[in-house]
């Protein structure tokens, strides 16, 4: 993928200019709603870089030997830090590795190029080690951090960083797939009659969505494992990709779960404003008004409200080591609706 490729950003527009002005910094913050978009911009900066054939305005020509070996995560000039462990943090060790790897001579490239994937994981003594980078960069070389929550990144960390923010907050809410699972989300609720039954017809919704965005996160990462591009490897580095592939699967699923619930969430929002006067214009899902109006109907704007704390909490459960299934079951059930 080419810089020409993305939809106009004002971003991407910058990234080009800093590049044709060869004054790019030496370590940037790329946020936005979509971490796998994210990706896409950073290595689209790496092969730009480093491209044997740059084109004008710069741009990577994703033909050329750099390009493909780019893409296909074995240049050896360009580092990739994922959230790995059973935490799902970024250690220490891990950026030990990439600081000694960034400190060290181009191996084919110009650039040194380190990509660090969901940033706001980095453990504290991890994102305290990385300072001491950030402050005395090696020369040819560029940091990238990429996160869909620049709240948790250290202040010191931003501070360091020149910061991009790609798409705007409600970006995500356009997401054809995540609108038609609102619609039969809403289609079930205003179908509850108040049961126990109705009310886990919506977990039932809820869970048979989260499976299948599992299932289709574990082949897309999979296909792209070196698990599945090299079978004769030593034992220790096929436990160290299998290790970071489980990983890299559990951060990409709790992302994309975070992003359905959020969607839930702002749906919630828009029945609560249709229990006030005069707010249609200000709905996050119009095309969804009618569903929203039914259940605006029979619940008071306090209940309403509440069911945004409901799903807040809930949320917040989720970011740390619960049972998922049944912090979703309590979280559905609390709902007034």
């Amino acid at each position: 993928m080419a810089f020409s490729d993305f939809p106009e950003q004002a971003a991407v527009e910058l990234l080009q200019r800093s590049l044709a002005r060869g004054r790019l910094g030496h370590a940037y913050l790329f946020s936005g709603a979509d971490l796998g978009q994210l990706e896409l911009v950073a290595r689209t900066l790496a092969k730009t870089l480093n491209c044997e054939q740059r084109a004008v305005p710069p741009d990577s020509c994703d033909v050329c030997a750099s390009c493909r070996k780019i893409d296909g995560d074995s240049h050896p000039d360009t580092q990739w830090i994922r959230p790995e462990s059973k935490s799902r943090v970024i250690t220490i060790d891990q950026m030990r590795d990439l600081m000694q790897t960034m400190h060290l001579k181009p191996v084919h490239a110009e650039y040194k190029v380190g990509v660090i994937v969901a940033a706001d994981r980095l453990n504290p003594q991890a994102a305290n080690a990385f300072l001491k980078t950030l402050e005395e960069p090696p020369p040819k070389s560029i940091l990238v951090l990429l996160t869909t929550e620049p709240g948790k990144i250290l202040e010191t960390i931003i501070s360091r960083c020149l910061r991009l923010n790609f798409g705007g907050e409600t970006a995500r809410f356009r997401d054809e797939a995540l609108v038609n699972w609102l619609a039969d989300f809403s289609r079930t609720a205003v179908e509850e009659q108040g049961s126990l039954l109705s009310r886990y017809r919506l977990l039932s919704v809820l869970l048979k969505r989260l499976g299948e965005l599992k299932e289709s996160i574990t082949g897309a990462l999979t296909a792209r494992s070196p698990l599945e591009r090299y079978d004769d490897v030593e034992p220790k580095l096929r436990e160290k990709w299998e290790e970071e592939l489980v990983a890299a699967i559990e951060a990409e699923y709790r992302r994309q779960r975070a992003d359905l619930l959020t969607g839930l969430e702002w749906w919630l929002r828009d029945v609560w404003l249709q229990t006030l006067p005069q707010t249609g214009a200000l709905l996050t899902f119009p095309q969804l008004a009618e569903a929203g109006q039914t259940v605006a109907r029979r619940i008071s704007a306090p209940a309403a409200m509440e069911n945004l704390r409901v799903l807040e909490q809930t949320q917040w459960l989720l970011g740390s080591n619960v049972q998922e299934a049944l912090t979703l079951e309590v979280g559905l059930l609390k709902l007034k609706l």
